[in-house]
């Protein structure tokens, strides 16, 4: 009688089976760590532009930058406070900045802030801050502010 010294069809069968299984297994726990990762960086850049903007607030006049140009603002100053654009990366194609607002019509007369990333939902509403301080946010957002809940 001769022995082979291959795989029988059924045992190849098996093992791709196995394989596809754990697979199956794997994915959706790395969909999990990205959507993770994601949260983190987004917490860690709204903390450090919360930084620089009061970083900018103390060294200019006790005025916060323009928000429709913020980062470029940061960016520019002197002593320079952000290298690069920061961008939310729950953004459609990650490439959009962190929005940001003050509580007041202008940098010269507001006293708060807000930060924020659309979250990991993308919400639709953006949180805000009050000439009192007080933030009105959903739980879907991220956000830094000078202001309070």
């Amino acid at each position: 009688m001769k022995t082979s010294k291959g795989f029988t069809l059924i045992e190849l069968l098996i093992v791709m089976a196995v394989i596809a299984i754990l697979i199956a297994i794997a994915i959706p726990s790395f969909r999990g760590m990205q959507q993770e990762a994601r949260k983190t960086k987004a917490q860690g850049d709204v903390r450090v532009i919360k930084i620089a903007i009061e970083s900018y607030y103390k060294n200019h006049n006790n005025q916060y930058p323009a928000i429709a140009t913020y980062q470029t603002t940061l960016q520019g100053a002197t002593p320079r406070i952000l290298e690069g654009t920061l961008n939310d990366p729950f953004s459609v194609g990650a490439n959009q900045p962190y929005k940001y607002a003050l509580s007041g019509t202008g940098p010269s007369d507001s006293d708060y802030y807000i930060v924020w990333s659309i979250g990991p939902n993308q919400s639709a509403v953006d949180p805000a801050v009050s000439t009192g301080g007080i933030v009105t946010a959903s739980n879907e957002v991220i956000w830094e502010s000078n202001g309070h809940l």
